[in-house]
């Protein structure tokens, strides 16, 4: 171990952010010097991951990196400062570490078995039947490949077994199937960049996406672990039309070599049957035969290959032009990894063809959009065409414009429900409004709101307050990340302790008690007054029907639109002379019918 001293050896270990290691670990698999690999080969983002590992404290973290954007590489290039062990959960994904180490590498799998080596690969299956041969110090650093599995039995067994400095956890697929949170296994997220800032910085290839409803009825489908039955899923899609409707949507959307996911092997002969060169590879295909068709497929020999769960984790064909999911899931994780074959860069490829079949259900099971944080269910049915073949990264901008017209405006109550459905979350009688990305939105008036993001790979998210201060929009957190109820809960407190004044435009209560009631004659010629000011085409909106609150959400999108003649207009006079004359305070105490809101309100 050369001339280094003992306390040389502890300063460096407490160097990279570890605070509590043992002197058992520190005397006992400390390399003498620290392993650092080569990176000039790193992307810019895989350097930034590795540097924020070594400066993190000692504990369980958790990376979340997308599909294709080399986790594998990341992680073998992480400097080391003892013996590593890293823990799969497939055979095939044992191997794969091992072309990117420079040192001695020890495999515990099946026939296999390590012997001191640097750095351990090892199949969970094996490794907690072969506890025994290992001393619960010999590891520094634990890494978890595809850690979204980390909370099954075997890997705790694992990990209540050893005692390293750190435990890392690598993923792009954080969310499971039967929800049953990462946060009991990890302390935070320490790195995360997803698909959309994969696609966004040209690291994956941008999406093509069409949503086709197959005719699919899944409401006598149960689930079981978080997932549907695999029997009474596959007799669903088995129905000739579905079949059938697949099959032609392979026909209209397919591009270049095509990859499809079936739910069984008698699904995926059904599909392969009626698509011409089309191959099924199953779980049961011999290893030499499964290499051959791959061989073929890459070759364009083989226009279409179908598959039942074979290729979602760690297969690598970057020329693969369509991806059609014909195999319906309640898992982001399950549905993210049958979109990730696809998005690898390939030379010619300039986008990924996705046809998703299983997004459009009245059971609702995970979509495309899901993956991205965009809730495509929000826009009416009438509407989805339209976002047929966009772009993802034009996804969010397109679903917004959709949802900003009159209809949406004054409907923001189906977007609630179904949001609270979807969350289980109880409001706790917040006006919040859902958003198309799955963020929560409460309008407080003058350039005021309060926003809470989408949850985070940990199910966590916090409450941020928004305000306008010299032209600018400032924000900062309210409250602390934790789980959406508790966020949705502390605001509640602090709309009570901070926000009387704004009483009546975020407590429901009011809000239903004055706006229930059918909108005066007043509001009603104002919101034609302003939608024709506005060019606005209010055709979808039956204006005999609406309630005092729905014409009021009419009254301050039109009043806040750029507009020529407003400002002329017998309206636009009056509203001015109210704004000049009148403070918010005295505004709400003089608006009639005991509603006190912003001046739109009538």
């Amino acid at each position: 171990m050369g001339n280094t001293s003992k306390k040389e050896k502890n300063d460096r270990v407490q160097n990279i952010g570890s605070e509590e290691v043992t002197n058992k670990v520190k005397s006992t698999i400390l390399f003498d010097p620290p392993h650092v690999p080569d990176q000039s080969i790193l992307r810019d983002y895989q350097k930034e991951c590795i540097d924020k590992i070594m400066n993190c404290k000692s504990g369980s973290h958790l990376i979340v990196l997308p599909v294709g954007s080399g986790k594998t590489v990341t992680f073998s290039h992480i400097p080391r400062f003892g013996r590593v062990l890293i823990l799969s959960h497939r055979d095939e994904l044992v191997h794969q570490p091992e072309k990117y180490y420079d040192c001695s590498f020890g495999v515990e799998q099946a026939s296999e078995h390590s012997n001191g080596e640097e750095v351990v690969s090892a199949s969970v299956q094996s490794l907690i039947r072969r506890l025994d041969k290992f001393d619960p110090y010999d590891f520094d650093m634990i890494i978890t490949d595809e850690a979204h599995h980390a909370v099954a039995a075997s890997y705790r067994k694992i990990y209540d077994y050893f005692k390293p400095r750190i435990h890392l956890g690598f993923t792009a697929t954080p969310d499971r199937a039967d929800k049953d949170d990462l946060n009991k296994i990890y302390e935070d997220i320490l790195y995360l960049k997803d698909m959309k800032w994969g696609i966004r910085e040209g690291f994956l290839t941008d999406i093509d996406c069409y949503q086709i409803d197959v005719g699919y009825d899944l409401t006598q489908v149960k689930t079981q672990m978080g997932d549907y039955k695999m029997d009474a899923l596959a007799d669903a899609m088995l129905k000739p039309a579905v079949v059938d409707a697949v099959v032609d949507a392979y026909g209209k959307h397919r591009h270049g070599q095509t990859l499809i996911f079936a739910v069984n092997v008698a699904h995926a002969y059904a599909l392969a049957k009626k698509i011409p060169g089309a191959v099924v590879v199953t779980g049961e295909t011999p290893k030499e035969k499964r290499a051959q068709i791959l061989e073929d497929f890459r070759n364009r020999k083989i226009p279409c290959v179908v598959n039942i769960g074979v290729f979602t984790e760690g297969t690598d064909i970057p020329l693969i032009e369509t991806v059609i999911i014909a195999r319906p899931t309640q898992s982001d994780a399950l549905f993210c990894q049958m979109v990730g074959r696809g998005l690898r860069l390939s030379p010619g490829k300039e986008a990924l063809t996705l046809v998703d079949c299983v997004g459009v259900s009245k059971k609702a099971p995970v979509n495309v959009g899901d993956l991205f944080g965009l809730n495509m269910k929000v826009v009416p049915k009438e509407k989805r065409n339209r976002l047929q073949g966009i772009k993802i990264t034009e996804m969010e901008t397109k679903i917004e414009t959709i949802l900003d017209g009159p209809d949406s405006w004054i409907n923001t109550e189906v977007r609630v429900k179904l949001f609270r459905d979807e969350n289980n979350v109880d409001l706790r009688e917040i006006n919040f409004v859902p958003m198309g990305n799955n963020s929560l939105v409460l309008s407080l008036g003058d350039g005021k709101a309060i926003r809470i993001p989408e949850t985070d790979a940990l199910g966590k998210t916090q409450a941020i307050l928004e305000k306008k201060e010299d032209n600018k929009v400032v924000s900062h957190a309210i409250t602390i990340a934790q789980k959406l109820q508790s966020v949705i809960d502390d605001v509640r407190v602090y709309l009570q302790m901070n926000e009387k004044d704004s009483k009546a435009l975020w407590d429901m209560s009011i809000v239903h008690a004055w706006g229930d009631a059918k909108a005066s004659q007043k509001q009603i010629d104002y919101v034609k007054v302003l939608a024709h000011e506005c060019m606005q085409d209010l055709c979808d909106v039956n204006l005999n029907t609406i309630t005092k609150r729905q014409a009021s959400a009419l009254i301050d999108r039109l009043s806040a639109m750029p507009r020529k003649q407003f400002l002329n207009s017998e309206y636009g006079r009056q509203k001015q002379t109210t704004t000049r004359q009148t403070t918010p305070e005295t505004q709400r105490r003089t608006v009639p019918d005991g509603f006190t809101g912003t001046t739109g309100w009538y």
